[in-house]
């Protein structure tokens, strides 16, 4: 393995459009594309190749490899301008790095296939927004685009506090300072603090990890800025459970007013084939915080929420995951077979029978 090889591998990957590449010592390189993982015919990685990868990564962000590291996340770049997200891990004593390939342009809502009316959620003056959903289903690249649409449209302060920066923003209307983990701050919690000392409009905060995290998020709401971030939950109402259940039991139900006071938005996404196998579709469930969702939240009948997201289908552009599956199939665009494995219904044939 030398830097030619490697910048070879991932200049192909991104020409392949494969979103992932994993590097593990006894097997060749593996590359995920339409989201299966596929083995390339190339020799089997050795030590010595997983050693120089990883050295080739964190030279780039100012590090060393040392016999101590036992994991880091760190984002590469490569002459041509495209960039990954990489992992990099020890496992039965050897090196692996998995690289996620990050799209050298950040995308239109249309380009992706995403509801428009994510570009009128960002236009709310100040609160929080969230994106979730299972590790791969394109939280980073909504929430980008999402940022972008404010870049474009907006005179505003955006700060983006990441573990590593993924997309990189040039400023237009708005002003966009990058900040990653590591590098220009020691954590999530440090960065959030100095933030609001940066006059800021707009905060990105890569992911609510911890406690301490999702406090700062949510004093920085609070204190009249737009904070958007992401969660690995399943849906609206497991995004309101996570971040309630990080507090202490006799702080939950202040939680709750709080909540209910900021939230703006939970965007949930999935994945799915189309029907030809060649394209990945996202499935999206969008929950707006309207005046009886926000009661809902307040008084903790969480299990009201789903049924008024149906009911503000149209009047408030909502739409539960199972309103989006139905549609996409309706419309021929993906299986029924497919749209099954993602439902949360148990009864959804009945309901695509129905609503035909």
């Amino acid at each position: 393995m030398n830097s030619d090889i490697l910048n070879q591998i991932l200049q192909i990957a991104f020409q392949k459009k494969v979103s992932d590449l994993h590097f593990e010592v006894d097997n060749p390189p593996f590359l995920r594309g339409c989201g299966q993982l596929i083995r390339s015919k190339m020799p089997n990685l050795t030590g010595k190749d997983t050693e120089f990868i990883a050295s080739k990564i964190l030279e780039q962000n100012g590090f060393q490899l040392t016999s101590d590291l036992k994991e880091m996340d760190a984002s590469y770049s490569i002459p041509s301008g495209g960039r990954f997200r990489t992992s990099i891990f020890r496992q039965r004593g050897l090196l692996g790095i998995v690289m996620r390939a990050i799209p050298p342009i950040i995308q239109s809502f249309e380009m992706l296939g995403l509801p428009p009316v994510l570009g009128e959620i960002t236009r709310a003056p100040n609160g929080l927004i969230l994106v979730t959903g299972p590790t791969g289903a394109g939280k980073s690249t909504t929430l980008a685009t999402m940022l972008q649409f404010i870049n474009e449209n907006e005179n505003f302060n955006i700060i983006t506090i990441e573990d590593p920066i993924e997309f990189i923003f040039t400023s237009m209307k708005s002003c966009v300072i990058q900040r990653e983990i590591g590098i220009d701050t020691a954590s999530f919690s440090a960065a959030l603090k100095a933030v609001l000392r940066m006059d800021p409009d707009v905060i990105m905060v890569g992911e609510m990890r911890d406690s301490e995290t999702i406090e700062a998020c949510l004093k920085a709401a609070e204190t009249g800025h737009l904070v958007l971030s992401t969660l690995h939950t399943q849906g609206a109402v497991s995004t309101i459970n996570r971040i309630i259940g990080h507090f202490p039991p006799d702080a939950q139900e202040i939680v709750r007013h709080r909540l209910a006071d900021i939230l703006v938005a939970t965007i949930s996404l999935r994945l799915v084939k189309d029907k030809t196998g060649q394209n990945i579709l996202p499935v999206v469930e969008i929950m707006r915080a309207t005046t009886t969702i926000e009661a809902c939240i307040r008084d903790g009948r969480l299990d009201e929420i789903e049924k008024h997201m149906e009911n503000g289908a149209s009047q408030y552009q909502m739409q539960t995951l199972d309103q989006h599956l139905l549609q996409l199939s309706r419309q021929g665009l993906i299986s029924i077979d497919d749209a099954k494995r993602l439902t949360h219904s148990m009864d959804f044939e009945r309901k695509l029978m129905y609503d035909n």
